[in-house]
């Protein structure tokens, strides 16, 4: 294996996990990325790894949750080798149930029995249980489940870039370099687009999302899901929330009335958040798939050039899936991607 080369363009959370993936198999890895680590949306501040709901339960859903479920073990490896925490942390995630939603609340614990093989749990509890950290309640109920964790992007980026070096990986950033092996085309948004363009379909798109940090230490509690936004407590004293979900938008990078928005339903969702003074404001693109999706595979039309894009809002939870099925397909030939997470499977549908 040590005689085996690969190129990953593309620092992100995708190009990052694959690129350690396949140099801790024993392969020689170089990636590129010209506008440098972890710069569009792996560099955020959400970092909530949240499972589909254990209902109408599909390949997707099954891959997501096999993703998370390799979540500790990858994640401790990449601590373990870079010596850098990745701010990895499975508390799990707390949800209001609405007035007339307790049934199927029930229901979909009852659901999660099964399809989460016993090793994380959907359950209904009450709000009182909670402490001052649970979310408003009409019902006066929450749903807790156990497979929820949260990852710091930046730092987690971080961890897996110094590892890749520890490993005899090389890194080019802020420029380019000649490429080496089989190339990894991981590379967000403007990866979208080259695909679209080489099938003649509409494959992805940019979409771009606002987040916030808020001044509130709630190391070790779950985090909180209500009214559409993530409430991520983090290991440095910080809560996140976000975040925004736009597809018109005339700066990427820039925060509005929308972000405001946004940190003034987390408060109201949150009372403990009510007086947290606000850290940093963030935005950025995120790759949509037209799927909505994370897609894999080989690139259409050039030999030897793969695919890991759409990640998306899940990107970091899909991590470990990706870097796992990727280093198969690029260094074994072994093609175990799922139905729904094939690229072929949605370059060949109609636009």
């Amino acid at each position: 294996m040590a005689s085996i080369e690969a190129t990953v363009r593309g620092a992100g959370i995708f190009g990052l996990a694959c690129a350690f993936e396949m140099a801790r198999r024993g392969a020689r890895v170089r990636v590129i990325d010209t506008r440098g680590l972890a710069s569009g949306a792996s560099g955020g501040v959400v970092g909530a790894l949240a499972p589909h709901a254990p209902e109408r339960w599909d390949a997707a859903k099954e891959a997501q949750l096999e993703s998370l479920l390799a979540a500790p073990a990858f994640w401790s490896a990449v601590q373990e080798i870079s010596g850098r925490s990745p701010g990895y942390a499975r508390l799990g995630r707390l949800q209001p149930i609405p007035e007339g939603g307790e049934e199927r609340a029930e229901a979909r614990a009852a659901e999660s029995a099964e399809r989460w093989r016993g090793q994380a749990e959907w359950r209904v509890i009450r709000v009182a249980g909670a402490g001052d950290w649970a979310p408003a309640s009409p019902t006066g109920r929450l749903v807790f489940d156990t497979l929820s964790a949260r990852i710091a992007p930046a730092a987690a980026c971080a961890a897996l870039a110094e590892s890749i070096s520890r490993l005899g990986g090389e890194l080019i950033l802020g420029e380019d370099a000649a490429e080496i092996g089989p190339v990894l085309h991981a590379t967000g948004p403007a990866g979208l687009a080259a695909l679209s363009e080489a099938t003649g379909r509409v494959i992805g798109a940019a979409q771009k999302g606002q987040a916030a940090r808020l001044g509130l230490d709630r190391r070790g509690l779950p985090q909180l899901y209500a009214g559409g936004l993530h409430i991520v407590p983090h290991a440095d004293g910080s809560v996140a929330v976000g975040s925004t979900s736009e597809r018109d938008f005339a700066d990427p990078r820039s925060t509005d009335h929308q972000l405001d928005d946004v940190i003034a339903a987390a408060r109201a969702a949150c009372p403990a958040l009510a007086d947290a003074p606000v850290l940093e404001r963030w935005a950025g693109l995120r790759p949509r798939s037209r799927s909505r999706r994370a897609i894999f595979g080989r690139f259409p039309g050039k030999e030897g050039h793969f695919v890991a894009n759409g990640g998306f809002k899940i990107g970091f939870g899909m991590a470990p899936l990706a870097a796992r099925l990727m280093a198969d397909l690029i260094l074994d030939g072994r093609d175990a991607i799922p139905a729904p997470l094939r690229l072929e499977a949605l370059h060949a549908s109609r636009a």
